[in-house]
C-alpha cells in the first residue's frame, strides 16, 4: 500500500473565464505570472503549498469570480502523469527565463569607460548607472520572491549585480554611515502584511538598533501609496529591501553600519531562511526556521507575530554575542 506525505505539496487553481470582457483574460494571466504560478493546462495553474501561496491563489480566485468567471483552489498530491520533479523543473525553467532577461539588462550597464581613453566615470554617468542597477536589483528581487525551487540563473545574476555595485558604489566612511540614524528616529515603518522571517527580523532590528521609537504599519503587498514621512521595508519600491544577494535584514545592517557582536551571525541565519540558498549553512538555521514557521502558523495577527518573533531574535542575538569572544562569531 502506497503512502502519501501528510501535507499536500501543491495548490491548484482551476478556473474558467467568461468570453467578455476580453481584458479579463490578460489581467488574470498577469496576476498568475506575478504570484509565480505555472500552467499545467490552459485553465489549471499550480503553486507549491507554502506559507502565503494559498493567499496568492485566493486573491486571483476572487478576481476571477468578480469578473464573472468560476474558480476553485485545491490542495493536491500528484499520483500519476507528471511527477513532482517535472513540476519543479517547470518552475525553475520559468524563473531562469526571467533571470536571463534581467541579466541581459545588467550586462548593458556601463561600470567603467570604454575605448582608449581610460578615464573614471563622471558623477552623472555613475549616478545613472547606479539608478539602473537599483532598478535591476529590484526586478531580480521581485522574481526571487516566487523562485520557489532555486533556479540556477539567479546565482549568476546576483554575482554580476554584486560586482557592478562594488565598482559603482564607493565605500562610505563611518560619519556618512551614521547619518541616517538621526533622520529615522520616531518614524512609521511600513511593510507587507502576513509577516514572515525577513520582515519579522527586520522590524525587530529596526526597533532594537535603528529606531527605538518606531511604529509599524502592515499593508497589502500591492498598490500601497506611502504617506509622506513613512519608511518602507521589504516591499516593492521600498527604501530598504533586498539589494543584490542581500535580504532586507542584511541591507539594514549594511546601510546603517551596524556592527554589534553576533549581529552578522543573526543576519546569516535570516538570509538562509529567507532566500533558501544555503549560502551560510549555520547549524542554528533549521531550528530558527521552525520557530518562525510555528509562530506564523499559530497566529495571523502581524503585531503578535512580531512580538513573538522578537523574543526569538533577542535570544538568538544573546547566544551569538555570548559566543563572540570565544569563537569569533560575528
Amino acid at each position: 500500500m502506497s503512502t502519501r506525505p501528510e501535507s499536500p505539496r501543491w495548490l491548484l487553481l482551476i478556473h474558467q473565464l467568461p468570453k467578455e470582457p476580453a481584458y479579463l483574460r490578460v489581467k488574470i494571466g498577469r496576476r498568475l505570472a506575478r504570484v509565480g504560478a505555472v500552467a499545467l493546462k490552459n485553465s489549471v495553474y499550480v503553486l507549491p503549498a507554502r506559507d502565503g501561496t494559498v493567499e496568492d491563489f485566493e486573491w486571483v480566485r476572487r478576481e476571477v469570480v468578480e469578473g464573472g468567471g468560476e474558480a476553485t483552489v485545491v490542495e493536491a498530491h500528484l499520483v500519476s502523469g507528471q511527477s513532482d520533479a517535472e513540476i519543479e523543473s517547470k518552475f525553475r525553467q520559468a524563473k531562469d527565463e526571467q533571470y536571463a532577461a534581467i541579466l541581459s539588462e545588467a550586462e548593458a550597464i556601463v561600470v567603467s569607460p570604454h575605448g582608449r581613453r581610460k578615464r573614471p566615470l563622471s558623477d552623472e554617468e555613475r549616478a545613472s548607472a547606479l539608478a539602473t542597477l537599483v532598478r535591476i536589483e529590484r526586478a531580480m528581487t521581485e522574481v526571487a520572491v516566487t523562485d520557489f525551487f532555486d533556479a540556477p540563473g539567479r546565482a549568476a545574476l546576483a554575482t554580476l549585480l554584486a560586482a557592478h555595485r562594488a565598482k559603482l558604489e564607493p565605500k562610505a566612511d563611518s560619519t556618512e554611515d551614521a547619518a541616517p540614524l538621526v533622520s529615522v528616529v520616531g518614524r512609521t515603518w511600513v511593510t507587507r502584511a502576513s509577516l514572515y522571517v525577513d520582515r519579522i527580523a527586520s522590524a525587530w532590528l529596526i526597533r532594537w538598533a535603528i529606531d527605538p521609537d518606531a511604529t509599524f504599519k502592515f499593508v497589502p503587498a500591492k498598490a500601497y501609496v506611502p504617506i509622506e514621512g513613512e519608511l518602507r521595508f521589504d516591499m516593492f519600491d521600498a527604501e530598504y529591501s533586498h539589494e543584490g544577494d542581500d535580504c532586507t535584514f542584511e541591507t539594514l545592517v549594511r546601510r546603517f553600519a551596524l556592527d554589534q557582536a553576533g549581529l552578522r551571525a543573526v543576519a546569516e541565519v535570516v538570509h538562509d531562511i529567507d532566500l533558501k540558498d544555503g549560502k551560510f549553512g549555520r547549524p542554528e538555521t533549521d531550528g530558527i526556521a521552525a520557530c518562525i514557521a510555528g509562530i506564523c502558523r499559530s497566529t495571523s495577527d502581524d503585531a503578535l507575530r512580531l512580538t513573538r518573533g522578537s523574543v526569538v531574535f533577542d535570544a538568538l542575538l544573546s547566544q551569538f554575542s555570548a559566543r563572540n569572544e570565544t569563537d569569533g562569531v560575528r
